[in-house]
């Protein structure tokens, strides 16, 4: 009787064990491959406006595209120093009431800046390992505008915060989808010559990209 309990308890842990390691093989799958990631991105940027005239005037950009590409250095699987380097276009309007927006131009703007990256364990969606995560951190919005009305150029310090999650497919690739506000005060006297004010701006960058694990 004793001997078949004995048989019976190692049959079981045998089976446990047996099904145990698809699910950790599956969870290391998804680890990072090594302490460093690169990942390409594109989306829209909701850029701020300039600055804004009296009798509800302003001077803007539209609502345009955004290109860039952040690294990575994993310090831990759950914390990385970033980098991130990004270029934002977009056509300069000048805001009108009743009329709306007139393009008088177009704008560019570069984005570079470096922080830290602060994630949660990944958790096994259906074969694919999906991992929310936080950013923060500062650099700078270089602008360069460009119209009729307007030829100029002004740098500017921005603070960043990011929320986002990575979509890893395998060790070495996966999806990064990013939402980004950078933070900053535009020196319009510094652009344009006019002081028309240093308000806080909040420029809005909606993105996905391919993370490349090396």
């Amino acid at each position: 009787m004793l001997v078949n309990r004995v048989r019976s308890g190692l049959a079981l842990a045998v089976a446990l064990a047996a099904a145990s390691v698809p699910a950790t093989s599956h969870a290391q799958l998804h680890q990072p491959a090594s302490v460093v990631e690169v990942t390409p991105y594109a989306g829209y940027m909701k850029i701020a406006n300039y600055a804004d005239g009296p009798f509800g005037t302003n001077l803007s950009n539209h609502n345009g595209y955004v290109v860039g590409a952040q690294l990575a250095f994993r310090l831990t699987p759950n914390i990385a120093v970033i980098g991130n380097l990004a270029r934002a276009g977009a056509d300069l309007q000048v805001g009108v009431p009743i009329l709306g927006g007139i393009n008088v131009g177009s704008s560019t703007l570069w984005l570079y800046d470096a922080g830290l990256q602060l994630g949660l364990p990944a958790a096994d969606r259906g074969g694919v390992a999906v991992s929310p995560f936080v950013q923060l951190g500062a650099g700078a919005i270089h602008h360069d505008i460009g119209s009729s009305l307007i030829r100029s150029q002004s740098t500017n310090l921005a603070y960043n915060a990011g929320v986002g999650a990575d979509i890893m497919f395998g060790r070495s690739i996966g999806l990064r989808l990013l939402a980004r506000d950078y933070i900053g005060r535009f020196d319009a006297r510094e652009a344009t010559g006019f002081d028309l004010g240093t308000d806080v701006r909040h420029n809005i960058a909606l993105s996905a990209g391919v993370t490349l694990a090396f």
